[in-house]
C-alpha cells in the first residue's frame, strides 16, 4: 500500500483540524474505507467527518444496522456502512452495497477487510494505528 500522506490526531480537540485536512487532502474522493483495530477511532473519526460535512443530529454506530444515513444541513445524503458483522461477502449485495457506491453520495465503511474485493478502484483508504502516546495516526492511500 503507498502512503500518500499521514495525519496525527494528538487528542480529540484535534479532530476537528485533522479531518478538515483528510477531505482536503482526498482528492474529491467519496469513499473511504477505514482500516484498524477495534477501539482506534473509525466512528469517532467517521462522526467528526460527517459533522465537518454538514451533518446535524445524532450519529451512532452501524453495527447492528449494518448502515446509517445522514443529511447535511444542505441535503446531502451521507452513508456510515459497518461490515464488522458481515461473514459472507455475499451478504452485502442483500443490501444493495452497489447503489450505495455507484450513488455518488460520501460512504464512509468501517471494517472493509471483509468486502475487500468489492470496493470501487479509487476509494480512500485510512489505516488507522495508536501510537505508544495513544494518538492516532491516519495513513491516507
Amino acid at each position: 500500500m503507498l502512503i500518500l500522506m499521514k495525519i496525527i490526531i494528538k487528542d480529540k480537540r484535534h479532530l476537528p483540524t485533522a479531518v478538515k485536512k483528510l477531505l482536503a487532502s482526498s482528492g474529491g474522493k467519496k469513499i473511504f474505507a477505514f482500516y484498524g483495530p477495534m477501539g482506534a477511532g473509525k466512528t469517532t473519526i467517521i462522526k467528526a467527518i460527517c459533522k465537518t460535512l454538514g451533518v446535524t443530529g445524532t450519529m451512532t454506530s452501524p453495527s447492528f444496522t449494518l448502515v446509517n444515513e445522514y443529511k447535511t444541513t444542505g441535503g446531502e445524503v451521507l452513508y456510515h456502512i459497518d461490515f464488522y458483522r458481515i461473514k459472507i461477502q455475499d451478504e452485502v449485495f442483500d443490501i444493495g452495497i452497489e447503489e450505495y457506491f455507484s450513488g455518488g453520495s460520501y460512504c464512509f465503511l468501517e471494517w472493509p477487510e471483509v468486502v475487500e474485493d468489492i470496493i470501487p478502484p479509487g476509494t480512500l483508504k485510512i489505516r488507522i494505528t495508536v501510537d505508544k502516546n495513544e494518538q492516532r495516526v491516519l495513513a491516507l492511500s
